[in-house]
């Protein structure tokens, strides 16, 4: 009789959900078989349905291949919302029908995973390009053409130029086709590869800001206003990565003036 070690090991190999080799233990008396086999069967699933989302978010990516687009550039941001920091744009070229899995929205995807989803990123990807830009620009020309800039600087920091932009939700002023997607970040695997790399890539950055300015709490809440941080601004002031025209640091620098 085969014994569950060489169960298990057959079906390992099985990548068909209905494949016949189920069926030889169907009849099988032990429930550690059956335990095997269902346990295999939702594994299969999920590997399944996880390649049916990827194939979804390559929608507008296949629609780009069928015309003759080779290198399509998806394109994001992270960081418009902190109190402090720069904004981080990022654009990303994939190999045409990449499937990364658990590539998503980096919103959705678990913090503990972040960094190893990102490093499959740039192992695959074409071409990657950064744009920064930092709190002083954010300050000078707002943070919606700030975040402009930073996009266009990662499409300009490309080594390959992309014959089309997917960006999330912005226009930008160039030449290249473009096409701007409402939660694109989620809805197309280009952009979703921008969205993780532009997170990463701040992360890191607030982190290291968290060594040149300690009592801020930024290297968790990266710049976000969160109890830490507020507090930290109270005891400590404002630090030079901090936007002035930004709540409450705006108050706090008009009543010290006043």
């Amino acid at each position: 009789m085969t014994t569950i070690k060489e169960v298990q090991k057959l079906l390992s190999e099985i990548t068909d959900i209905d494949s016949p080799v189920f069926e030889q233990f169907r009849d099988d008396s032990r429930a550690g078989v059956h335990k095997i086999i269902m346990k295999r069967k939702k594994q299969i699933q999920a590997e399944l349905d996880e390649d049916h989302r990827l194939e979804q978010m390559l929608r507008y990516e296949k629609e780009l291949y069928a015309t003759g687009c080779q290198y399509i550039a998806g394109i994001d941001e992270v960081g418009r919302g902190p109190l402090a920091g720069p904004v981080v744009a990022a654009a990303v070229i994939l190999p045409q029908n990449c499937k990364i899995k658990g590539l998503n929205d980096s919103k959705k995807i678990p913090k503990k995973k972040h960094e190893e989803i990102y490093q499959e990123v740039l192992k695959q990807a074409v071409a990657v390009g950064i744009g920064v830009k930092d709190n002083q620009v954010i300050d000078k020309v707002n943070i919606y053409e700030a975040t402009k800039l930073a996009m266009l600087e990662a499409v300009g920091n490309l080594e390959i130029s992309p014959q089309h932009l997917l960006i999330d939700a912005m226009q930008l002023d160039v030449s290249i086709p473009q096409l701007s997607i409402i939660k694109g970040d989620a809805n197309s695997l280009s952009i979703a590869a921008a969205s993780i790399v532009a997170k990463v890539t701040r992360d890191r950055m607030m982190t290291d800001y968290e060594l040149t300015y300690p009592g801020y709490d930024f290297a968790h809440n990266v710049g976000y206003g969160t109890q830490h941080h507020l507090e930290g601004l109270k005891k400590k002031g404002i630090t030079p990565i901090h936007r002035k025209t930004f709540e409450p640091i705006k108050s706090m620098i008009e009543k010290t003036e006043s």
